[in-house]
């Protein structure tokens, strides 16, 4: 595919953040070490490395079919948009979100494949898409989305005995037949050479909003600030490994104890800022009817750690929305018209509304 081939290598003078590395093969036979390992990360950071996830075949034909709609005329791909009416499944252009307070607009353009229309395929469950889009589903689009269902599960799983919460908790708010904001993203940064650059960040920086993210990509840009720090750090991208990360709701549900962190995109560093910058990401999100609180009474881990945490954290245990009201609305908020909207709307008191925006990486 172009512009994944002959890249350079990320450069070796540049600071990065270590993610801890796990296992795949491990977790799914329920090794005792690599789940101490995914869980110091999930309860530290909220980011880690995934190897031999067995997903390499389908992500690169998901690469292919990302460059295939990319290339479609802009007025084509604007048929798909998604609006700015707090829907995410569909095409995003160019300047359609802010990236910070100042107004500055994204350079992102990516194309979101719900999870529900992969799986209904070839009836349409909740909208249409383009042809590349179309064309690829069968051999590539429902493969993905499978894997990576598969894979977040599994990790969902590991997660709901380390909550202490009764079998099947998390897999029930997590119904593979409900409708939900669980998609795949295909992401197409242009190049912006000079490293960098507050005024060219890709995208403001933001926690993801859903349950799991299963990124992947080929060149550096996508930075964490470690908590307790004020300073970003590069996540640098390793060659078959993806990166996995918490989200809000996972964060919710465990009381605090599960880590959804402050992440953004920035222009990549060194040479690599002089190519375009492809990923892709599954999003596993709670069904759309799924009330978002702490699972105090499903788990006495889960009681301990909301007793024990900070007062203005525990407004956030208790939402009092559905995954589908929140979602909508961050979505929503996140869209350059409706942006004074956001600055002054949020649920999450002292956080600005990008900090809980629609995630992109």
């Amino acid at each position: 595919m172009p512009g994944l081939t002959n890249l350079p290598t990320f450069p070796e003078d540049v600071p990065t953040h270590p993610l801890l590395v796990v296992d795949y093969e491990l977790l799914k036979v329920r090794n005792k070490d690599e789940i101490a390992k995914l869980w110091k990360a999930a309860t530290e950071l909220g980011f880690w490395y995934l190897k031999n996830h067995g997903a390499d075949a389908e992500v690169d034909k998901m690469f292919e079919t990302g460059s295939e709609t990319m290339a479609l005329p802009f007025e084509e791909k604007m048929k798909f948009e998604q609006g700015d009416s707090g829907v995410s499944f569909g095409y995003k252009a160019p300047g359609a979100t802010v990236t910070d307070e100042t107004g500055a607009l994204d350079t992102v353009e990516f194309m979101n494949i719900a999870k529900d229309d992969a799986l209904a395929w070839p009836a349409a469950a909740r909208r249409t898409y383009p042809s590349t889009v179309n064309a690829r589903m069968d051999d590539a689009v429902v493969p993905f989305i499978r894997k990576s269902i598969e894979v977040n599960d599994t990790l969902l799983d590991i997660f709901n005995e380390l909550l202490g919460l009764p079998a099947g908790t998390l897999a029930e708010k997590h119904k593979l037949g409900e409708f939900s904001g669980s998609e795949a993203r295909l992401i197409k940064n242009p190049p912006r050479p000079g490293g960098i650059d507050e005024a060219k960040a890709a995208l403001a920086a933001h926690t993801d909003f859903g349950s799991l993210s299963f990124l992947h990509n080929r060149l550096g840009g996508l930075q964490v600030m470690v908590p307790g720090t004020s300073t970003w750090q590069y996540v640098k991208p390793i060659p078959g490994h993806a990166i996995c990360n918490l989200g809000d709701a996972m964060t919710i549900f465990s009381g605090g104890l599960l880590k959804s962190n402050l992440h953004r995109v920035v222009p990549a560093p060194g040479e690599q800022g002089r190519h375009t910058r492809w990923s892709l990401v599954y999003f596993t999100r709670p069904g759309d009817s799924v009330l978002l609180r702490a699972l105090t009474d499903e788990s006495t881990i889960v009681a301990r750690a909301v007793e024990n945490a900070p007062e203005h954290l525990r407004e956030i245990f208790e939402s009092g929305q559905t995954s589908n009201q929140w979602f909508t609305r961050r979505v929503k908020n996140m869209r350059t018209n409706n942006q004074k909207v956001c600055l002054s709307d949020s649920i999450f008191s002292g956080m600005e509304c990008s900090r809980w925006g629609s995630p992109s990486v």
